[in-house]
């Protein structure tokens, strides 16, 4: 009895986290323009989706802005770590506990800081996207270096000091050693960046330009007053975004043993 009580603990834990997207998916398949009425199947929403230049428009929008949040919160997240990692107990600590803040502080004070700072303070203009591409870089670079970090704990560091013994100079013993060993913990901060950076709201509704709309702030807006084939056209664009990213983590996970055997074969 008590095997089957801790598996349908766990299936009601997994039902209470899936069962509203899989319900919405239904219902993107659907006719319906309201949850809890069937109409029939249909792919309406779908072909809405990808043929509406506006939410084709928003959708590019975003992931664009994703990818190149996560290069830059992957670039400073790495050297960050790295830095931290080979510098003095003391030092580490401390950059280790800033590093924290931005993870524990609310979305909305980075966001409305970071407005008031750049917008207000330094007269940027927001049309230039440098303000809502710093703000997010700064919610994700943290994420990035707690991604790095504990593969820097767990790689051989002997081997960076025989490479140094061998004749290389820091930067090749860096690309060559350093950096191959922590790969995974890069792609996991990459995909973390993109994940926070399609995710956020708060800080996008602060600096973002009056003409743009990432994912987040389309879909609070769709909700006051977009036309209803545009509202039920977000089903569809929830369950695509769904079903990549079980398809990423699968990949993920199926490829982590085969890479952590390689690195140890090297």
């Amino acid at each position: 009895m008590r095997k089957y009580g801790q598996h349908i603990i766990i299936w009601l834990v997994l039902a209470f986290l899936y069962m509203p997207i899989l319900i919405l998916t239904f219902y993107s398949f659907t006719e319906s323009t309201m949850i809890g009425a069937v109409r029939g199947f249909s792919v309406q929403n779908y072909i809405t989706l990808f043929t509406e230049p506006e939410l084709l428009e928003m959708m590019f929008g975003t992931v664009s802005l994703a990818v190149v949040v996560a290069c830059i919160s992957v670039l400073l997240g790495t050297i960050g770590a790295i830095g931290s990692f080979y510098s003095r107990k003391g030092f580490r600590a401390t950059i280790e506990v800033f590093n924290q803040i931005p993870v524990v502080n609310a979305d909305v004070v980075t966001g409305f800081s970071i407005c008031i700072f750049m917008i207000v303070l330094l007269h940027m203009d927001k049309d230039t996207y440098i303000p809502l591409v710093v703000a997010q870089t700064a919610l994700c670079t943290p994420f990035v270096y707690l991604s790095v970090m504990p593969r820097l704990k767990m790689m051989d560091n002997s081997l960076y000091e025989a490479a140094l013994d061998l004749g290389c100079d820091p930067a090749l013993a860096l690309r060559k050693v350093v950096l191959p060993q922590i790969r995974p913990g890069i792609v996991s901060g990459f995909l973390t960046a993109i994940t926070l950076s399609l995710d956020d709201y708060f800080i996008a509704t602060y600096t973002k330009p009056a003409t743009f709309d990432t994912i987040s702030t389309y879909v609070v807006n769709a909700t006051r007053g977009a036309h209803t084939s545009i509202k039920t056209a977000l089903w569809a664009l929830s369950a695509v975004m769904f079903v990549i990213v079980v398809g990423v983590v699968t990949v993920s996970n199926l490829r982590a043993p085969g890479e952590e055997d390689g690195g140890n074969e090297v």
